[in-house]
């Protein structure tokens, strides 16, 4: 009997501690160095915050707070902020090293950067004495947001203990914390999730506080996943931070992050794709960081895994583009999204937010240990990367035509990370110029004021992964996207070469600026602005806003020295009058305020073209305009869109709940949002978020839906909000969509299950460049040319027909493909069909743009064509 009692009580017990849940701080399981002896005169967390590590979410503020006590008590660590969120956050880096290296620290930071260009000697001295230099980013998407809990811990280790290793760690080392990349986000995350914070400890899966609202918190501001925008800097958080870090150009650095709470610890390496331009010793020394992380896990029985899930290709991220500026760039990935505090994962075990915060801090501190055991060799890795002569690649120049819109967008980012810029003085030939439209090589003459990049300087492994046309890719199938050219992504008129040409330039050290200004201030009769200026539709918003009647040409039109096309914006003076007193000024304002040009012109006769005050000159009314957010809709689409017109057009745009339109029928919207008829709207924008809209728009919304549009309305549908309007699913339109039929070949019927996963990855098209025909005659396509390269990211496009007026349509077969990856079967698919188009509605029209076109902000080429089915659309019938 006694064996059955023995049984029955262990069965006892462990029903009791499964009832009563996880260990909220387990300090013996998850201990934080509690053996090493501290500064007595540095608070620790614990005793700053009032609470143990793991046991609260700690506010940013807090945390800030925190380690501007550490800058003020410890000779170890300088605090900087190096920038702001639209917010209002600061942006904090703290530095840290030993006293006496903190009192040599800019001369320390000089001779670090003689690696990047300085003699052999000068080299060799620093890689033999100097001390290694680390970054680290932590908590870049909001909601991932044990690793600023975890930064707290780290720099009190190497601001108080008092051992030998971690002297000779801060002997040895300059080590840089970007304490939290997106504060804005992880105060989103925070303060919803202590709003559901239950008083027992809610770790059931199915607790609301398991369950954030849309848009999350893990995008900043504007809901966009900053942590694709590394390269590009459109956002704050992340363009104070790359320029930040052109200051200290490390040897490692790690990127912390949270995957789903059901996972396990991911460390490097990585699985394919990978940049192949990176040196061949990366992926060993990559290795050997992974290897020191594993070491710690397994002494704690931590899980852990390798070589799956996460890529390194694209370069926007915080793993991938310290790799491409010289450096052992590396990513690690804690299980934890949607944890909380605790939550029970799916094999019946817990994960709490005391072992995130452990794991985070193993890591960072295996991985700073780990570098400055091999510090020499990594300064060394660093110095052979950034020698142009130990590029995989043959020297190549790169052209970019100052006459391309968007061309000083990406001038100005290649000087934020330093890369050297030249411009032509005189015009020159080119003999072999490689065409980036269709990949041709032949002689091309090009004009003085021509931008030129050569890769033969430190940061060539950046200019190639950044400008090349395509790069080799080892695996279809990948995390992200197959290509970023910026030459590509910003449309612009680019060629390379791999031949020197003797050109005549002067280098380029200031940001670059549009040309603005007023010709002819005083018109008489009346104020033209060209529509494909980069900054037009700011200069339109702001002449809305100032109350002027604006027109916009139907075609092309000169007066003999100046030709203006497709869109150009006219100011009728006489249609103004009771602006005349400050007309004059107004337009000096805004060419300033926009950064425009802006023409006064004394006649309305043209040479060429419609008259200025034509009928065919359509009025441009201001639009109304609404964007539906909440679920189905995808956050990242609707805070692009709210990004582009609020952020940078200037336009008000209304962010309208699309589960309202569940809660009352059309046309209303619902009171308690201030009664927003939906006929107060001239144009309603759908972002991405085609499963679920059948029961956003029932077939009686649908209707009045249609009845909004056929009085004058403007439906504008993107991605996959597209199918749902046509006539294969709701049957809104007569519109065909054209979408991959379903596989039944004999291969896709005996695929092995291990192989399914490439068999059918291979079908997808991740973020391929698409050559496509443009009709830049149409109000949608105003201020584009004839072509234009778009960002495919699924294989769907619209049949062409009368009653669609194809604005877009892919090139073909042989022509359609520029860079990235993409199945011959998809290719045929799409070739010669639709993917921007409008369709007429008896006074209204619906705009179909079924590629995204302001992909993260810096697939800037086709975003024009958002601003025209707002801005232009509407008033053209």
């Amino acid at each position: 009997m006694k064996p059955i009692f023995t049984l029955f009580f262990f069965l006892l017990l462990s029903f009791q501690l499964l009832a009563q849940g996880p260990i909220l701080v387990d300090e013996k399981r998850f201990p934080l160095d509690p053996q090493l002896s501290y500064d007595a005169a540095i608070p620790s967390p614990e005793q700053y915050f009032g609470y143990k590590l793991g046991a609260e979410f700690t506010l940013y503020a807090n945390t800030v707070n925190y380690v501007k006590e550490l800058d003020r008590l410890s000779d170890k660590i300088t605090l900087y902020q190096y920038g702001s969120t639209y917010e209002g956050r600061p942006l904090i880096r703290l530095v840290i090293t030993s006293p006496d290296n903190h009192k040599n620290l800019e001369s320390i930071r000089q001779r670090h950067l003689k690696l990047l260009d300085g003699s052999a000697s000068e080299i060799s001295s620093v890689v033999k004495s100097d001390p290694i230099f680390i970054t680290y980013s932590y908590n870049i998407h909001g909601n991932e947001a044990s690793s600023t809990e975890a930064v707290a811990q780290v720099a009190y280790r190497l601001a108080a203990a008092q051992d030998e290793e971690t002297k000779r760690i801060l002997n040895n080392s300059v080590i840089v914390l970007y304490i939290c990349v997106n504060p804005d986000g992880r105060d989103r995350f925070i303060y919803w999730y202590k709003s559901t914070q239950r008083n027992v400890l809610g770790y059931e899966p199915r607790d609301l506080e398991h369950y954030e609202p849309w848009p999350g918190g893990r995008g900043n501001h504007y809901w966009f996943d900053v942590n694709r925008d590394w390269v590009w800097g459109v956002h704050p958080e992340t363009r104070g931070l790359t320029m930040d870090y052109q200051q200290w150009m490390s040897q490692v650095h790690v990127d912390f992050h949270e995957q789903g709470y059901n996972n396990n610890y991911f460390t490097a390496p990585g699985t394919t794709p990978r940049n192949k331009l990176l040196p061949d010793t990366y992926e060993a020394l990559s290795d050997t960081f992974g290897r020191a992380n594993i070491k710690e896990f397994d002494k704690h029985r931590i899980s852990y895994f390798t070589r799956d899930a996460f890529d390194f290709f694209y370069p926007g991220y915080g793993s991938s583009y310290p790799s491409v500026m010289g450096g052992i760039g590396m990513l690690v990935e804690q299980g934890g999204i949607g944890g909380g505090r605790a939550v029970q994962t799916d094999d019946g075990g817990y994960n709490v937010l005391r072992q995130r915060i452990f794991d985070h801090y193993t890591s960072s501190m295996a991985t700073i240990k780990k570098s400055v055991e091999r510090k020499e060799i990594l300064l060394q890795y660093s110095a052979n990367a950034w020698n142009p002569n130990n590029s995989k690649t043959a020297t190549k120049t790169y052209y970019l035509s100052a006459e391309s819109p968007y061309t000083l967008d990406v001038v100005n980012m290649l000087l934020r990370h330093q890369v050297k810029v030249e411009r032509a003085t005189k015009a020159f030939t080119v003999s072999d110029a490689v065409d980036y439209h269709n990949g041709q090589a032949g002689s091309k003459n090009m004009p003085a004021g021509t931008y030129i990049v050569s890769t033969s300087q430190p940061r060539n492994l950046f200019i190639t992964s950044i400008l090349e046309r395509r790069l080799a890719i080892e695996d279809s199938v990948m995390y992200d996207m197959a290509t970023w050219s910026a030459i590509l992504a910003y449309n612009l008129e680019g060629y390379a070469s791999n031949t020197k040409h003797s050109v005549s330039t002067e280098a380029v050290t200031q940001a670059q600026m549009h040309t603005t200004g007023v010709i002819n201030p005083n018109a008489q009769y009346a104020y033209v602005i060209e529509w494909k200026q980069r900054n037009a539709p700011q200069a339109l918003a702001q002449l809305w806003a100032k109350g002027y009647k604006v027109r916009s040409c139907h075609e092309p039109f000169s007066d003999g020295k100046t030709t203006w096309g497709y869109g150009s914006l006219i100011v009728l003076i006489e249609r103004n009058e009771d602006k005349l007193a400050r007309i004059h000024p107004d337009m000096i304002e805004i060419a300033q305020k926009a950064g425009v040009t802006i023409h006064g012109l004394g006649t309305g006769r043209m040479g060429n073209g419609m008259d200025l005050a034509s009928g065919r000159n359509r009025p441009l009314k201001q639009p109304r305009v609404a964007l539906l957010v909440d679920p189905p809709f995808s956050s990242l689409t609707a805070g692009q869109i709210t990004f582009l017109f609020d952020y940078e057009t200037g336009l008000p745009i209304q962010r309208v709940r699309g589960s309202v339109l569940q809660q009352t029928a059309l046309p209303k919207f619902g009171e308690r949002y201030g009664a927003a008829d939906l006929n107060q709207f001239d144009v309603l924008i759908l972002p991405d978020g085609g499963a679920g809209l059948g029961e956003l728009f029932k077939p009686e919304q649908q209707a009045q839906l249609r009845d909004w549009i056929s009085r004058g309305g403007t439906l504008i549908a993107t991605e996959s909000a597209v199918s749902f309007f046509t006539a294969q699913r709701s049957r809104f339109t007569s519109v065909k969509l054209i979408e991959p039929a379903r596989d039944s070949s004999t291969a896709a019927r005996t695929v092995a299950y291990e192989d399914r996963e490439d068999y059918y990855g291979k079908k997808r098209t991740p973020g391929t460049a698409l050559n496509t025909l443009i009709d830049n005659s149409h109000p949608l396509a105003f201020g584009l040319g004839k072509e234009l390269y778009t960002i495919k990211q699924d294989n769907n496009s619209l049949a062409p027909s009368p009653e669609l007026q194809s604005v877009g349509r892919y090139a073909s077969v042989d022509k359609a493909f520029v860079a990235g990856y993409i199945s011959e079967d998809n290719k045929k698919l799409l070739a010669g069909n639709t993917f921007a188009g409008v369709l007429p509605m008896g006074q209204g029209k619906v705009v179909f743009l079924q590629d995204n076109t302001q992909f993260r902000m810096f697939w800037r080429g086709p975003s024009r064509m958002m601003q025209n089915a707002v801005m232009m659309v509407p008033s053209f019938n």
